[in-house]
C-alpha cells in the first residue's frame, strides 16, 4: 500500500510539473512602419515633361480669314504667326514695337525699314550677337523688317532677273514673307565677305548660330533637308524669332514651323 501510494505521488507530481512550464516564447513581430506621404511634388518624367512643353495657347495660333480666296492672318501681332506660301499677312500690317536693335550691320544707313525689328526681337537678337563676341564669334545683320511694299519690290526684280518658277523659291511673296513680321533677320560674317550665302551655314559663326540660336528665341526657318515642307531653299541667314520656349522644342526635334504646329496641341 505505501509502495503504491508513493507512485501515485510521483505521477501527479510528474503532471503538475509539466503543467507548470512557461509556453514557448515567440518573437514578437516587428512594429509596421507606415510611411507618410511625402509633402513635395512628385518629379515629373522626362515624358511627362515633354507632354507640359506640347501645348499651346489657343493665342498663338493663327486666326484666318479667307478674302478673295486667299488665306488672311488677322492676328499678325503674334509672336508665333506662321506665314508661308499658304497664309499671309494682311498689306497694311506694320508692327507697332519696331525698334533698331544695337547690333552692328553691314550697312551705314541709319534712317532705313531693314535696320527695324520688333522690341522683344530686338532684345533677343542683341543677346544673341553679345554672346557669339564673346566666343570671338562675329556676327553681322543685314536685314531684318521689310514692308509689304518693299516686298513686291524685291518680288518683281527677282521674277525679272530669275523667271518666276526660281523667284518664287528664293524670295517670298509680297504678304508672304516674314520680314514683314519684324521678328526676322537676315544675317552674315565677315568669313563670307558679309554677304548672303547657303555657305554661310558651312562657316564657324553659320555653326556656332545653328546650335545656339535657340538659346535667345530664334530659329533657322528653312533649314536643308526641309525644301519640301517650306518650299523654300535652304537659308543658314535666315533667323525668325519665336521666343524661347517653341525655338527650344523645334530644335531639338529638329523640325520646321509648320512641322511644331503639328504636334503641339491647342489649348
Amino acid at each position: 500500500m505505501k509502495k503504491w501510494l508513493c507512485c501515485f505521488l510521483i505521477i501527479t507530481s510528474g503532471c503538475q510539473s509539466f503543467g507548470s512550464l512557461e509556453p514557448e516564447q515567440k518573437p514578437s513581430k516587428p512594429p509596421v512602419q507606415v510611411e507618410e506621404p511625402s509633402s513635395e511634388a512628385p518629379i515629373p518624367s522626362s515624358e511627362t515633361k515633354e507632354q507640359e512643353e506640347l501645348v499651346l495657347e489657343e493665342r498663338f495660333w493663327n486666326q484666318i480669314e479667307v478674302q478673295n480666296g486667299v488665306k488672311v492672318i488677322i492676328n499678325p501681332d503674334n509672336i508665333l504667326a506662321l506665314v508661308n506660301k499658304e497664309q499671309q499677312l494682311p498689306a497694311d500690317y506694320k508692327p507697332a514695337d519696331l525698334v533698331v536693335p544695337n547690333v552692328p550691320f553691314t550697312f551705314k544707313e541709319t534712317d532705313v525699314e531693314k535696320r527695324h525689328m520688333r522690341a522683344e526681337a530686338a532684345k533677343a537678337l542683341e543677346s544673341m550677337f553679345t554672346a557669339a563676341k564673346q566666343q570671338q564669334v562675329l556676327l553681322y545683320a543685314v536685314s531684318g523688317y521689310r514692308s509689304y511694299e518693299r516686298q513686291q519690290q524685291l518680288f518683281t526684280f527677282e521674277v525679272q532677273r530669275l523667271g518666276e518658277e526660281k523667284a518664287v523659291v528664293a524670295v517670298a511673296m509680297p504678304g508672304k514673307s516674314e520680314h514683314q513680321t519684324g521678328l526676322a533677320m537676315d544675317i552674315t560674317s565677315p568669313s563670307v565677305q558679309y554677304t548672303i550665302t547657303p555657305a554661310f551655314g558651312d562657316t564657324r559663326e553659320g555653326k556656332w548660330v545653328a546650335e545656339h540660336a535657340h538659346e535667345f528665341g530664334f530659329i533657322i526657318r528653312y533649314p536643308k533637308g526641309k525644301e519640301h515642307i517650306t518650299k523654300y531653299q535652304y537659308e543658314p541667314w535666315h533667323l525668325r524669332y519665336v521666343g524661347v520656349k517653341a525655338a527650344k522644342i523645334i530644335y531639338e526635334k529638329q523640325i520646321t514651323l509648320e512641322e511644331y504646329f503639328q504636334i503641339v496641341k491647342k489649348i
